[in-house]
């Protein structure tokens, strides 16, 4: 690490400890040139995850979007805002850890659904209606069934 003050490229770590509750290490250095002292910030890479739209376009992976889809499925439902942000917070990380960087909309769709199911009922059908663009009411009762065959 170089030095902001001389540019000598050594320096030593004097301390160290987590910053941003953990996200990234704080680290206070020592130049071993000119003694003086400055702060780091060492941060995980993380690689930007892209969306495929069924358009075929291609926009990055935003997970407000996917939080707000669910705040309207959830409008006056009993759901904890707390659980749909944890909610988010584990599709993105499940995105993150599958190796794929283009990620089509299809399955951001269906891992939403997957984790409305076992949080609210309604809310997994009025998201589940939106997302799949339920034409009819036929198509609608056939989701609806499916739900009470899996009771």
């Amino acid at each position: 690490m170089r030095c902001p003050f001389c540019a000598h490229p050594e320096s030593k770590v004097v301390d160290s400890r987590p910053s941003d509750e953990g996200a990234s290490i704080r680290r206070r250095r020592e130049c071993l040139e000119c003694h003086k002292r400055f702060t780091t910030y060492e941060t995980m890479e993380s690689l930007p995850l892209v969306v495929v739209k069924k358009d075929g376009s291609r926009q990055t992976f935003d997970k407000n979007k996917v939080l707000n889809g669910m705040l309207r499925a959830c409008e006056k439902r009993p759901v904890p805002f707390s659980k749909l942000e944890e909610i988010a917070d584990e599709i993105e990380q499940a995105l993150q850890n599958a190796m794929d960087r283009e990620i089509p909309t299809a399955k951001i769709g269906e891992l939403v659904m997957e984790r409305l199911k076992n949080v609210d009922e309604v809310a997994y059908v009025r998201f589940a209606s939106v997302y799949r663009q339920f034409k009819d009411i036929s198509t609608f009762m056939s989701e609806l069934s499916k739900l009470l065959e899996e009771k």
